[in-house]
């Protein structure tokens, strides 16, 4: 089910009447929440709620099994991890790796017959098993103590707001907060409201008006000028900003509608200065996971600059295949690392020289730029396709008007103006629409209740192409 569908929009009010006042004790709701979440994760294809379900009953069990057989505890940790990533190997690596084991014993003389398997890619797997993996070890660690109940454990694990892309939620988060009373509260519910209407605002209008020219670039992009593989490739980066911090924002404000503070996921990556700091404000809660579950088992950045970089290399090179099994992934991976390693390596002189209001800019200017070249390798179908992509950049020929012409490229400049503005202007507070109460506008209820309709006659207006989330695929 798509947050920007009428399925949805039907969806919501019912669950959240039956919430709040017909399901009013905690363990009503949370069994609620659950059979809402299968329903709404049931809507693609009701065959991948066995997965789910093993998968969460599995990471269930070994937390309970881990608190009475403590002896046992790393066994039945590695156990169960093991178990969730080889559920998600098999769905999501599996072809790739036969097709490249065959592909290299090609390489030598040598014949493969292994053969692949016709499997679709089960909605959310990357996001619902790192959470599932995160509660595991964190019980082994000692950080939580294993929940005994199982409707709260269900309920955290497919809460339907983030399910299927994100943030991906700690039990320390989020657990914990299934297993309190929650109470219904009028300023979270409107703000949760004013930031799933940015939420769409982004993903309808600006992502979805993106993706048409995007989309026709790169369907054309052997004919085109350099120009408008520049602007094609910039339009990238505010197509794929827009539809997953869209997408976030709306599965947060959903999560306030019912009691629930879900993890921040974004915090205007486009205006950091430099390369660490955007990896700081994009996608926090998988960047996050990596760093608690990865980087700082490796030895993080406590220890020798080498150990240090390898540690770095592995951390985002994982995290490029965590986004798909493609080699255009691994590449983009491996690419932000080369990058946030120079800027480390170089890190006291740059922040030396870019410390004034000008030379902000330029990093700001810098870091996007620098982004939205790596986006060119994530959003390439083949690492072939990235490579001749930026050669037909710097071919420098032919005349932008008349590839442009075929779609609005007035309107998609427009809603992006308009994003980047909203979100500079709030660049402090937790979203565009959450305006500081002690400022003229938020106190002045006619300029925002405009600006609210405004936006709401954007999204019914110059809505684009209707389409699922970039991120439902990984």
């Amino acid at each position: 089910m798509l947050f920007n569908s009428l399925e949805f929009m039907l969806f919501l009010p019912v669950v959240f009447i039956l919430y709040w006042f017909v399901f009013r004790s905690r363990n009503w709701q949370n069994l609620l929440i659950v059979n809402a979440s299968y329903v709404f994760y049931g809507w693609w294809d009701w065959r991948f709620l066995a997965l789910i379900t093993l998968t969460t009953t599995c990471s269930f069990a070994s937390g309970l099994l881990m608190d009475k057989l403590s002896v046992w505890k790393r066994a039945i940790c590695t156990g169960n991890v093991i178990l969730n990533l080889a559920v998600l190997g098999l769905f999501k690596y599996f072809n790739f790796f036969v097709e490249n084991m065959t592909e290299l014993a090609a390489q030598f003389g040598l014949t493969l017959d292994w053969g692949t398997i016709n499997v679709i890619l089960p909605v959310g797997i990357s996001f619902y098993t790192f959470q599932t993996l995160s509660y595991t070890i964190d019980v082994s660690r000692g950080h939580i103590k294993p929940t005994r109940d199982m409707i709260a454990f269900f309920a955290y694990i497919s809460f339907f707001p983030q399910l299927v892309a994100g943030p991906i939620e700690r039990a320390t988060n989020t657990l914990s907060q299934f297993q309190h009373n929650r109470h219904f509260q009028y300023e979270h519910a409107a703000d949760g409201i004013r930031q799933m209407l940015w939420g769409f605002f982004k993903k309808m209008v600006v992502a979805d008006n993106c993706a048409i020219a995007v989309n026709y670039i790169w369907a054309n992009y052997n004919n085109m000028s350099s120009i408008t593989l520049i602007i094609g490739a910039m339009l990238f980066s505010f197509q794929i900003y827009g539809d997953f911090s869209g997408y976030s924002d709306i599965a947060i404000g959903c999560g306030r509608l019912f009691g629930i503070q879900l993890t921040r996921n974004f915090h205007f990556p486009y205006f950091a200065q430099n390369i660490q700091d955007f990896w700081r404000r994009w996608h926090i809660s998988l960047m996050r996971w990596f760093t608690d579950y990865v980087y700082i088992p490796l030895g993080g950045n406590r220890c020798s600059k080498i150990i240090q970089t390898r540690n770095i290399i592995i951390v985002f090179v994982l995290s490029g295949l965590w986004h798909g099994a493609n080699w255009t992934f691994v590449a983009w991976g491996l690419y932000h690392a080369v990058l946030l390693c120079a800027y480390l390596s170089y890190r006291d002189k740059i922040i030396t020289h870019f410390n004034k209001p000008l030379f902000k800019a330029v990093g700001i200017i810098t870091t996007f730029t620098l982004v939205t070249i790596g986006w060119i390798i994530f959003r390439a179908p083949t690492k072939y396709d990235a490579i001749h992509y930026i050669e037909h950049i710097f071919a420098f020929s032919g005349s932008a008007m008349s590839d442009l012409s075929v779609f609005n490229l007035p309107l998609v400049l427009t809603a992006i103006i308009i994003m980047l503005t909203m979100e500079w202007l709030n660049r402090k507070r937790e979203h565009a629409l959450h305006f500081n109460c002690n400022s003229a506008f938020a106190n002045n209820s006619v300029m925002r209740y405009s600006l609210y309709v405004v936006l709401m006659m954007g999204v019914c207006i110059f809505s684009g192409t209707q389409s699922q989330f970039i991120y439902f695929q990984f």
